[in-house]
This record gives structure tokens, sequence and C-alpha cells, in this order.
């Protein structure tokens, strides 16, 4: 069973509370609460990065990380 999960980090000191990312979370993952937005569901969070993409603070952010991997050998 998975437990931990990767959400959008949020800078609660550039959020306004304008709860546009709460309209556009399309699994209801993000509510606000009276100091702002919170993932309040991780699990049901599918990193959409919606989210991130209606901030007008660029107060939501979706990081990710590179992983590099060895391709098979092609001979």
């Amino acid at each position: 069973m998975r437990t931990t999960w990767v959400v959008p980090t949020i800078d609660r000191g550039k959020c306004d509370g304008c709860g546009l990312c709460v309209e556009k979370c399309p699994t209801g993952a993000v509510e606000l609460k009276p100091d702002g937005p919170l993932i309040v569901r991780p699990e049901d969070c599918t990193y959409c990065t919606d989210c991130e993409g209606v901030c007008p603070r660029d107060a939501i952010r979706c990081p990710y990380e590179v992983v590099w991997g060895q391709t098979p050998d092609a001979g």
C-alpha cells in the first residue's frame, strides 16, 4: 500500500487565497482552508499540474526530478 505521495508545494507567503487552484483541481484534492490552500487528499492528487498553471501568484509548484537511466545496448 502506498503511504507517501508527491504533491504540489504551496508557498503560503505568495498565496493570496484566491481559490483558483481549488476550482481547477479535477480530483478535489485541494481545499481552501483559513491559512490558504492545502492538499487535503494527497492520495487523490494525480500531479496533473493544473493548480500550478492557474495560480496568478506562482505560489504553487509541481517540481519533478529527471532520472537518467541507462539505455539498452543497441548491439
